[in-house]
């Protein structure tokens, strides 16, 4: 990880110029990209099958030689982090942002970002820059609920308790859900617990079917929503 310090961005019309007051770290998928960047070669080829068949492709078009210059230098280029971020439009190239208004994007961690503007959102009055942070890691909560489609006093399981899990469950809850959450973490099955699930504690040996057996009278679950990072087919076993 480097901290660089780059000229500050040109605002480009669509997009808007923004200062940042803050931003969020997201642990699960900044740990990815950092974990991804010290790799090597052979492991981002297997994550990118995509990729390298774009790659191939190339060298059948373009050469071996021209096809080698080119990943180089795609590989060597910086990866921002982040995609959290609040702050105040410094210029706008849109008519629909003023200069001076709060806004939530999905910028990086930087004093100033260039966001295009439909990927930025007004901030309401009553809430402030630091809620409005969590705005982008909800929506994917929020994603997934509205796939789900859940009707008021359905039971959902959670599985997995990180920032987007327990989002999910007080989205779930807001909306009139009955709500088991599972994870290993103590301290994250006691936060989903303060948000109104009841929680299985897998480090406890906690058995998730039996649980959920008990908490729905034998009768099932309508729908498991599943915001684990896990290399194991279990959590999508375990759903069904």
């Amino acid at each position: 990880i480097l901290l660089e310090e780059v000229p500050i961005p040109q605002v480009r019309a669509g997009a808007l110029l923004i200062k940042t007051t803050h931003t969020l770290v997201s642990l699960g998928t900044e740990r990815l990209l950092v974990e991804f960047g010290k790799a090597g070669y052979i492991y981002k080829a297997k994550q990118q099958p995509d990729k390298v068949k774009m790659v191939l492709d190339k060298v059948r078009t373009d050469g071996l030689l021209s096809t080698v210059d080119t990943v180089r230098s795609k590989l060597d280029q910086p990866i921002p982090l982040g995609y959290c971020n609040a702050g105040l439009v410094l210029e706008s190239g849109v008519d629909t942002f003023s200069t001076g208004e709060r806004v939530v994007s999905n910028g990086p961690h930087a004093e100033v970002v260039s966001v295009p503007k439909n990927l930025c959102a007004k901030i309401p009055k009553d809430v402030t820059d630091e809620e409005a942070t969590f705005t982008v890691p909800a929506a994917i909560a929020l994603q997934g609920i509205r796939l789900a489609n859940p009707t008021l006093g359905e039971t959902f399981v959670v599985t997995g308790l990180g920032l987007i899990g327990l989002l999910t469950v007080q989205l779930l809850k807001s909306q009139g859900c009955r709500v088991l959450g599972i994870d290993k973490d103590s301290i994250r099955c006691e936060l989903a617990r303060s948000f109104g699930a009841e929680v299985v504690n897998l480090s406890k040996g906690e058995d998730p079917i039996s649980a959920a057996d008990y908490f729905t009278r034998e009768y099932g679950v309508d729908a498991v929503l599943i915001t684990a990072a896990t290399k194991s087919n279990e959590p999508v076993h375990q759903a069904a």
